[in-house]
């Protein structure tokens, strides 16, 4: 487990992009009640565990980068604090941890759509995979101050609830499962697992 939080510019000029920002602080408490023996991020997809798996689809991308490993009382001090850690960043794609399958090029593509879109405009993009919600959510630099300041367990949905009141939040529709197979349960990290080695077959 992580014992302090990570932060990598990976880019001389990363504040010309937006960072993803690894939400890693969670208690992983529905993994455990589902039989997991470990901390969910901890558990061994492959050869790596689930975090470095997360870690490394990030890496690949390219993009600034940062781990927020807390620890934090909810979801949006969790995120508040990551912004916070990377308040120069052109925008940022907020990723949970447990979604260790998110492929590389979601995340870039993510990143160029955001980088089209006016970032002094309060605007979201929400990735769908089969009209179910998906990860990482990008938000533009003006979100700095609601970012900044969220708290409690539901996240950043208040902002995104902002965007989609004032017509700025938009709807990717992608084909990357991985954005939405998060690893909350023991059965979830088996199909996870399935994934990745059908993944690998096919490389």
């Amino acid at each position: 487990m992580l014992t302090r939080n990570m932060n990598q510019e990976v880019l001389a000029n990363a504040t010309a992009l937006p960072s993803v920002l690894i939400l890693a602080a969670g208690r992983g408490e529905r993994f455990r009640a589902s039989g997991g023996d470990t901390h969910k991020l901890q558990a061994m997809l492959g050869d790596r565990t689930v975090l470095q798996t997360t870690i490394a689809a990030v890496q690949a991308s390219g993009l600034p980068w940062h781990v927020e490993y807390g620890p934090h009382p909810g979801m949006g001090e969790s995120i508040a604090a990551a912004v916070r850690a990377t308040s120069r960043a052109n925008g940022w794609l907020i990723l949970p941890a447990d979604l260790p399958l998110v492929q590389t090029r979601t995340l870039q593509t993510l990143a160029a759509q955001l980088g089209q879109l006016d970032a002094d405009l309060l605007q979201v993009i929400q990735p769908f995979y089969h009209a179910q919600k998906g990860h990482p959510v990008a938000f533009t630099r003006a979100a700095l101050r609601s970012l900044s300041t969220l708290h409690g367990d539901q996240g950043a949905s208040s902002v995104v609830k902002a965007a989609a009141q004032s017509q700025t939040l938009k709807r990717w529709d992608c084909d990357d499962l991985g954005c939405v197979l998060d690893v909350d349960t023991v059965s979830a990290l088996e199909q996870a697992r399935q994934l990745l080695r059908q993944r690998q077959q096919d490389v």
